[in-house]
């Protein structure tokens, strides 16, 4: 950088307790009024080193970084961010006094399932997750848009958001086959420039109670098509937790990919199956390979209770996401951060039969996160943009986009006063940059 001029039936609702109906109240309040992006100007260089160099440096120009009082230039060469002085002849982009900040990382979301595009889609009642599941496969069914059509259309939007990366969980069960992968493995080819994606096979069906669905995932990892295989609540949905651990753990250990588990189970259910996992993960040596999601039963545990659990996880180098769904179960962030627990922050499902709610706007996250835990200082408004930012970099194995020297350049020019308050506004994304390069603008995705 330069310097320059409470649990009734389970359900979808029930579970994020409340941040469906914020999701709708709050997307819109103080927004900043919108303003249009600078446009791109080229300066001439001349001979033909001047022209190698000025093709793959870009400086972005009168930018406020992590909306500093002063203005500067920030020079982006191959992608990365340098702090060497730019060449002449750079193509720059005036970025008109808004505030850089790093792109956000989506560490949960179910692109395969979403109607995001489509017509309205009326939804049933339903008691419990074979309900749900049941709605999922009539609403896959009912689809006239295939999955690498929907997915795509709902990860291009999350770019125009901000977002730059995101593991996606597909649903995988004989009911499917793979085709909620496949779709968006297909979604993923489309936006590499754009988008770094980490696909997970979900057995939303379950692994054990639905036949069919191990062999299945052992086809998407023998593959090649999945980063890392799921699983779901091993004694509340499955009712077969060693059999379901020790099946997901050994596809993973075979053909050397992640794991990801969904797990809701709250109480003694839940810590038993936190515990199989921490095991399995210390037995076959998958340390920094294994994330839960959700994980409902921490929250509730005593300070004594969640420290030694949290130290088990650090050690383990074990991930957790959260998808702030409410004050009782979001994750306490910091406290697993005491113990170096790695926390990453989800959209989950979006638009599809578990709920119409959703947008797949990662600062729309940010705000929620804060919202649910009820923050009101400024440092703590910045800690929910950095875990929307970097806890789900580190989930993910990325490095951090942090507009430091060698860091990627992928960040969004937004208009603004300072970081605190684009968190409370969630002004439009005027720029979104990834690898140096101009990928949306004015909140739509450049194709």
């Amino acid at each position: 950088m330069q310097p320059s001029s409470p649990s009734p039936a389970l359900s979808r609702r029930t579970m994020l307790a409340g941040a469906a109906a914020l999701a709708g109240t709050t997307a819109t309040a103080g927004a900043a009024a919108p303003a249009t992006a600078a446009p791109v100007e080229a300066v001439a260089a001349t001979g033909a080193a001047a022209g190698r160099q000025r093709d793959r440096t870009v400086v972005f120009r009168n930018v406020r970084v992590f909306g500093a009082a002063k203005p500067t230039d920030l020079v982006v060469v191959d992608g990365r961010v340098s702090d060497r002085p730019a060449p002449h002849g750079a193509k720059v982009v005036d970025g008109g006094g808004r505030i850089a900040l790093p792109s956000l990382v989506d560490a949960h979301i179910h692109p395969d399932k979403t109607t995001w595009g489509g017509s309205w889609v009326s939804r049933r009642p339903a008691s419990g997750i074979a309900d749900y599941v049941a709605q999922d496969l009539e609403l896959f069914r009912s689809q006239r848009r295939p999955v690498a059509e929907r997915a795509y259309g709902l990860m291009s939007h999350a770019v125009a958001r901000g977002t730059r990366a995101m593991r996606a969980h597909a649903d995988v069960a004989p009911a499917y086959g793979l085709a909620g992968v496949q779709g968006v493995a297909d979604a993923r080819a489309r936006l590499r420039h754009a988008l770094d994606v980490q696909i997970v096979a979900f057995p939303q069906h379950g692994v054990i109670r639905t036949p069919g669905t191990a062999k299945l995932l052992e086809d998407a990892a023998r593959e090649g098509l999945v980063d890392m295989i799921g699983g779901i609540d091993p004694i509340g949905f499955d009712q077969a937790l060693d059999e379901q651990l020790d099946l997901v753990f050994g596809i993973a250990d075979r053909h050397g990919v992640g794991v990801d588990i969904h797990l809701h189970d709250r109480g003694e259910k839940g810590i038993k199956a936190m515990r199989g996992i921490i095991d399995r993960t210390r037995a076959l040596s998958l340390s920094g390979k294994v994330t839960v999601s959700h994980v409902f039963c921490l929250p509730a545990l005593s300070d004594r209770d969640l420290g030694a659990i949290a130290a088990d996880l650090g050690a383990q180098d074990i991930a957790l996401t959260t998808v702030a769904p409410s004050d009782s179960l979001v994750l306490p962030i910091a406290r697993l951060r005491e113990h170096g627990v790695r926390v990453g922050l989800g959209s989950d499902g979006v638009r599809d039969s578990w709920s119409p709610f959703g947008n797949a706007d990662m600062m729309h996250r940010a705000h929620l996160l804060g919202w649910v835990t009820d923050v009101r200082l400024d440092d703590e408004l910045t800690d929910c943009y950095g875990v929307a930012a970097n806890g789900g970099a580190d989930v993910m194995g990325l490095p951090h986009a942090d507009l430091r020297p060698g860091a990627p350049a992928d960040f969004v020019l937004v208009r603004g006063e300072c970081l605190p308050q684009v968190v409370v506004d969630m002004p439009r994304r005027d720029l979104v940059v990834h690898g140096g390069v101009v990928v949306a603008r004015d909140g739509e995705f450049l194709a």
